[in-house]
């Protein structure tokens, strides 16, 4: 059995069980991979596939141990790799960091700069997606670090902090009727068409469940994943805006105005996430304390020492 001939296996599983496609992404032949894939069923003497005709259709029923067990394999082959790299040089190499628009934009640029002044050599590497996708990337090795409010603490394969609390601003065009309130009211806001977020994005159901808890149903006319976008409509006289606090700024969204609204919504949590079992290198770890200065080195491997 050969660590090449497992990696086979899991790419043809990753890629819908298309030896072709599963052939791309190795950079070889559909004939090698089939060869190689022939070669360890006959050396196990059980197929890990079933077929139809020349076509993979499933993992057999009692031969998924052997999927997960070679990717545990990997993994741990990956881990030796990462110690090995931190042994020679624990200040250079490659950082991928998966986060959402908002967090991007917002949340990272600082800790970006930071950690860049400090590891002038190693690559940051950003992936931008939707909290489903990047919890997903990094439960199976893609990306080191996922950063999201939503879906990476329901991923079992990660591992997962809280970096930081954080909640929302109402935006509205100058002299707009809700700048006149004395204080401002759920029932309030719900008077006007409201621009903000998609589901699953930038706590968006948090702020759905306060409405629901008051009895109110939001007139929500438009949504969209980035609050640039929210406060273009806001400002053509679409309604009013529902953004994270962190993406309007007095001075830069001017003419607009922002409405603290932290006492209408239950506050939303920033999750860091890693996969399970995956090795961290050492400018990981001084990443994630530059962007949660709470989350040392020493914390999160007393957490997932527990785990």
């Amino acid at each position: 059995m050969q660590l090449h001939q497992l990696r086979y296996v899991r790419e043809i599983v990753k890629n819908n069980l298309s030896i072709s496609e599963a052939a791309k992404v190795l950079k070889t032949s559909q004939p090698s991979v089939s060869s190689q894939l022939q070669q360890l069923e006959q050396e196990l003497k059980l197929k890990i596939f079933e077929r139809r005709g020349k076509r993979l259709v499933a993992v057999t029923p009692l031969k998924e141990t052997i999927v997960e067990i070679a990717e545990r394999i990997l993994k741990d082959v990956n881990n030796i790799h990462c110690l090995a790299s931190d042994n020679h040089n624990e200040a250079s190499g490659t950082l991928s960091i998966g986060t959402t628009l908002t967090q991007a934009l917002y949340a990272l640029p600082s800790a970006i700069k930071t950690f860049s002044e400090r590891y002038p050599n190693v690559h940051l590497n950003m992936l931008q997606g939707t909290p489903r996708e990047i919890s997903e990337l990094a439960a199976e090795g893609e990306i080191d670090i996922a950063i999201a409010t939503e879906a990476l603490e329901h991923n079992s394969a990660l591992h997962t902090f809280p970096c930081y609390d954080w909640n929302r601003t109402i935006v509205v065009p100058k002299n707009h009727p809700l700048t006149k309130e004395k204080i401002l009211t759920l029932e309030a806001v719900s008077k006007y068409p409201i621009l903000t977020y998609m589901m699953d994005y930038t706590g968006r159901a948090l702020q759905d469940a306060s409405f629901k808890e008051r009895g109110l149903e939001p007139n929500v006319i438009f949504t969209a994943t980035d609050a640039d976008v929210i406060k273009t409509y806001v400002g053509l006289g679409m309604g009013i805006g529902i953004i994270a606090s962190m993406a309007f700024n007095t001075k830069k969204d001017t003419p607009l105005v922002g409405l603290d609204a932290s006492h209408l919504f239950r506050p939303s949590t920033t999750l860091l996430g890693f996969r399970k079992g995956g090795h961290l290198r050492a400018y990981t770890y001084a990443f994630i304390e530059c962007f949660a200065p709470h989350l040392t080195q020493a914390a999160i491997q007393a957490r997932t020492s527990e785990a």
